[in-house]
């Protein structure tokens, strides 16, 4: 998406403000800029600017070349001395942030866009760029609200109703998701990516035998697209049809060996049928690729507790608890364990605010926030 974002269209050519430049270096660069002599175009412009710093469309099309040129840092120091000579310089706002844009730097390419859109509401460039900086930022309800009229005035750009969709689910507004994701598949019912976020949105509305389907669907059209088995794993995970749910986790390693999620879920599964030694070692290497999982670090400690090795299971839920401190499994585990060791003090102490978090979880608000949501 970002690909077909920055290939709207290179940079505006100030044209209009060029052409007041004085001087036969400045007639040069241009006509070397026009010919796609990018280096020769880079050095003209430097010269003129040596003679005439303070002529801002001068410093623009130097900005211009160099972004052309993939220099995006120096494009934006001069796009910023031009725009401190003359700040309403036509067109230099949209391009400083496209420059900003193009390095992956969205949070600072926002304001420059929001001043070219200022300039221009009708720039539908300036406004895409804008909702993608959004999302980029991870803002994802501005994204979200930036996204949705762009996508009703055009309904044939499905890559931007997907990126709506996936701003609406990082939002939790999942009939909104849904909604842009069932249009993509209206327009292209072979859309891998659409199904799985169709199905993503469907396990929010707590419709998981529907989401099941979406994600079966992904599969078939495309069994070696990393994550998708994973996904269908866990929603059968989420049913409790273990076997089923083993099987795609299974499938998902053939596909990447090293997925922390699907060897953490594995061992979560063998752990409630009680094979020990099978669990920990599926847990173990899935915190060998990442050490944020905090299921892993739950069940890890089941896993040591029943084999009474205490301070390794204490280790675990400490982690859990460092992960998200606003639950209350985590500690209510430790208050048993230490009951078992006769650590009487510590045990209160974790039973206590056992009973604390139970209590500002059971608030409803925190409930709503605290909705599972798919890749927990």
């Amino acid at each position: 998406m970002r690909q077909r974002i920055v290939t709207l269209g290179i940079m505006l050519v100030l044209c209009c403000a060029i052409v007041n430049a004085e001087g036969s270096s400045a007639s040069e660069a241009i006509a070397l800029q026009q010919q796609g002599r990018l280096p020769e175009a880079e050095k003209a412009w430097r010269e003129f600017i040596g003679h005439n710093p303070r002529d801002a469309a001068a410093l623009a099309s130097l900005g211009v070349v160099l972004s052309r040129e993939g220099k995006f840092q120096q494009a934006v120091a001069a796009y910023k001395r031009a725009l401190a000579v003359n700040p309403t310089l036509p067109g230099t706002q949209l391009n400083l942030g496209l420059a900003e844009f193009k390095q992956g730097r969205f949070q600072l390419a926002i304001a420059p866009l929001l001043k070219a859109i200022a300039e221009s509401p009708d720039n539908t460039q300036a406004r895409t760029l804008l909702a993608m900086s959004y999302y980029g930022a991870k803002q994802f309800a501005l994204a979200a609200k930036s996204l949705e009229p762009l996508v009703r005035a055009d309904r044939e750009i499905s890559e931007l109703r997907q990126v709506l969709g996936q701003s609406c689910m990082a939002t939790r507004n999942y009939s909104c998701a849904e909604e842009q994701d069932r249009k993509i598949l209206e327009r292209n019912p072979d859309s891998v990516a659409a199904h799985i976020l169709t199905g993503e949105a469907l396990d929010g509305l707590s419709q998981t035998p529907e989401a099941i389907r979406e994600f079966q669907e992904a599969v078939r059209l495309s069994p070696q697209e990393p994550e998708i088995h994973f996904g269908l794993g866990y929603l059968y995970w989420k049913l409790h049809r273990y076997n089923e749910a083993t099987n795609e986790l299974q499938a998902e390693l053939s596909v990447s060996p090293t997925h922390a999620q699907a060897l953490a879920y594995l061992g979560d599964i063998e752990l409630k049928q009680n094979h020990l030694e099978s669990a920990a070692s599926y847990l173990e290497k899935s915190l060998q690729y990442s050490h944020d999982l905090r299921i892993a670090y739950l069940d890890l400690g089941a896993v040591r507790m029943q084999q009474r090795k205490y301070p390794e299971a204490i280790k675990a839920y400490n982690r859990a608890v460092e992960l998200d401190p606003t639950q209350p499994d985590a500690h209510y585990r430790l208050a048993r364990i230490y009951r078992v060791m006769g650590a009487t003090e510590d045990s209160k102490k974790e039973f206590a605010k056992t009973a604390e978090l139970h209590q500002k979880n059971d608030d409803p608000a925190v409930l709503q926030l605290n909705t599972p949501r798919m890749h927990p």
